[in-house]
C-alpha cells in the first residue's frame, strides 16, 4: 500500500503540505475526522425507524439466536457476581488479617508442604491425614486372630 503511495504525487504534496504548516495539519486532520463522523450519523438516521408498531413486533417475537445471547448474558451475570463475591469475602478475610497483624506466612508453608490449616480451628496445622483401606485391614486382622 505504502509503495502505491509513495508514487502518488497527490500524497507526496499531502505530507509535504503537513509537515511545513500546523494550521494544514490540523484542518486536514478535523476533516478526516468529522466528515465521516457527519456522513455515518446522517445515514444511521436515515435508516434508523422509529416506527413503534415494528418495535412492539420485534420485541414479541425475538429470533432464537436472541433469546439465546439474552440466556448466555443473564449466565455471565450470575457467574461474575458469585466471583465478586467470593472475591469480597477473600478480600476481607485478607484485610482482618492485615488489620490484626496475624502471622499468615505459616499458611503458605503448609500449602506448599499439602497440608491444610483448616480442619480443627484450635489447631494451627495438620498433617492430611492418609488414607486408610480400613476394610483390608480389617480382613488381615481377621486373618491373624485366626491363624
Amino acid at each position: 500500500m505504502s509503495i502505491l503511495l509513495e508514487k502518488s504525487e497527490t500524497w507526496r504534496w499531502l505530507v509535504r503540505r503537513t509537515k511545513e504548516s500546523k494550521p494544514f495539519f490540523i484542518t486536514f486532520a478535523t476533516i478526516c475526522g468529522v466528515v465521516p463522523g457527519i456522513i455515518s450519523y446522517a445515514v444511521m438516521q436515515l435508516t434508523n425507524s422509529r416506527n413503534p408498531e415494528l418495535e412492539a413486533r420485534l420485541r414479541n417475537n425475538p429470533r432464537p439466536e436472541t433469546i439465546i445471547n439474552m440466556l448466555t448474558f443473564w449466565l455471565l451475570e450470575t457467574v461474575n457476581r458469585m466471583i465478586g463475591k467470593a472475591n469480597r469475602e477473600r478480600l476481607a478475610k485478607y484485610l482482618g488479617e492485615l488489620q490484626w497483624k496475624e502471622d499468615t506466612n505459616d499458611r503458605y508453608v503448609v500449602a506448599l508442604r499439602g497440608e491444610t490449616l483448616t480442619r480443627n480451628p484450635y489447631v494451627r496445622i495438620q498433617p492430611i491425614p492418609k488414607p486408610s483401606n480400613t476394610r483390608a485391614e480389617k480382613e488381615q486382622k481377621a486373618e491373624k486372630e485366626q491363624k
